[in-house]
C-alpha cells in the first residue's frame, strides 16, 4: 500500500473517511498493526505506563522515545508514524524543541506530537517552518496530570467550548496537520471538529471526531488498568496467561519438546 502522509489525513477528512490510529512501541507490534491497515501509528509516551510500569508519562526521556520510534519505524510500510515528544523535550526553548523534534525525523518518524495550546504556539510555528509536521493535543494532557490533580474527564461548558475552539484554531493557524482531543465531552469535540479544516483524532471524546486513537495494550486487553472509554477487542491477558501456562505444564511434564 502507498505510504500515508499528512496530506492523506487532510484528504480523508475532506472525504468524510474516518481515521484509525493506534499506538505501538516495538518492531513486531508495529509491523502487525501496519499490516492490519491502521492509518496512523503513534509512538506514544504512554510507553512509560504500559511498557515501563510507571504511573505517569513523566519518567519517559527523549532517549527512550527515540529508541522506540526507531524500532517502530523499522516495521512500518504504509502508516504515518508520529513520535510523541516527551515531558520537557519542547517546553524549555524553541531551539531545543527544533533539535529534539528533528531527532525524531532522523530515526524514522514522519511527524511529532506536542501537548499544549497557547504556550507552545511559537514552538509549533518554528517546527512547521523548518519542515517538521506537528500533531497537536488538547483536552486532558497527561504531561500536566499533576497540575490537573489526576486523570479526569475534561468537561467543557458552552463558554469553555468557545475558548477551546479558539485555542484549536490558533494551533491550526500555527501549522498543525491534525489535533488529538483527549477525554473531553462529546459536545466540545464536535465543536472543535466542525471548526477546523485539519482532522481531529479523539480518545475518550465521543464519536464526532474525524478519527480515533487507542493505546494498543488497552485495545488488546493486555493493560493492568484500562481507561473506561478504551474498548478491549481481545481478552489478551487471559489468552497470554493460558498459553504460557500450557507451555509451563508441558515442560514440567516432559511433553515439550517432542523427540524428532
Amino acid at each position: 500500500m502507498k505510504k500515508k502522509t499528512v496530506r492523506t489525513l487532510r484528504n480523508m477528512k475532506e472525504r468524510g473517511e474516518k481515521i484509525a490510529m493506534l499506538t505501538a512501541y516495538d518492531y513486531t507490534s508495529a509491523r502487525l498493526v501496519d499490516e492490519a491497515g491502521v492509518d496512523v501509528i503513534l509512538v506514544g509516551d504512554s510507553v512509560g505506563m504500559v511498557v515501563q510500569g510507571h504511573d505517569t508519562t513523566h519518567p519517559v526521556t527523549l532517549e527512550h522515545m527515540l529508541y522506540h520510534t526507531e524500532i517502530v519505524a523499522r516495521g512500518v510500510r504504509q502508516a504515518l508514524v508520529v513520535g510523541d515528544m516527551p515531558f520537557l523535550s519542547y517546553q524549555v526553548s524553541v531551539e531545543e524543541a527544533v533539535r529534539n523534534a528533528g531527532a525524531f525525523l532522523r530515526v524514522g518518524a514522519d511527524a511529532v506530537k506536542l501537548e499544549g495550546g497557547e504556550e507552545i504556539l511559537p514552538v509549533i510555528a518554528r517546527l512547521v517552518a523548518v519542515g517538521i509536521p506537528v500533531m497537536g493535543h488538547l483536552g486532558l494532557q497527561p504531561q500536566k496530570v499533576r497540575a490537573l490533580g489526576g486523570y479526569r474527564k475534561m468537561l467543557y461548558t458552552d463558554e469553555a467550548i468557545t475558548r477551546l475552539v479558539e485555542e484549536a484554531k490558533r494551533l491550526e493557524s500555527a501549522g498543525i496537520f491534525a489535533l488529538v482531543l483527549e477525554n473531553i465531552n462529546a459536545e466540545a469535540a464536535r465543536a472543535v471538529t466542525e471548526a477546523l479544516s485539519v482532522p481531529t483524532i479523539g480518545t475518550g471524546s465521543g464519536p464526532h471526531c474525524d478519527g480515533q486513537v487507542l493505546v494498543l495494550h488497552d485495545m488488546l486487553g493486555l493493560s493492568h488498568f484500562r481507561p473506561p472509554f478504551a474498548k478491549a477487542y481481545l481478552d489478551g491477558a487471559r489468552l497470554v496467561k493460558e498459553a504460557v501456562g500450557t507451555y509451563v505444564r508441558e515442560v514440567k511434564e516432559g511433553v515439550f519438546p517432542e523427540e524428532r
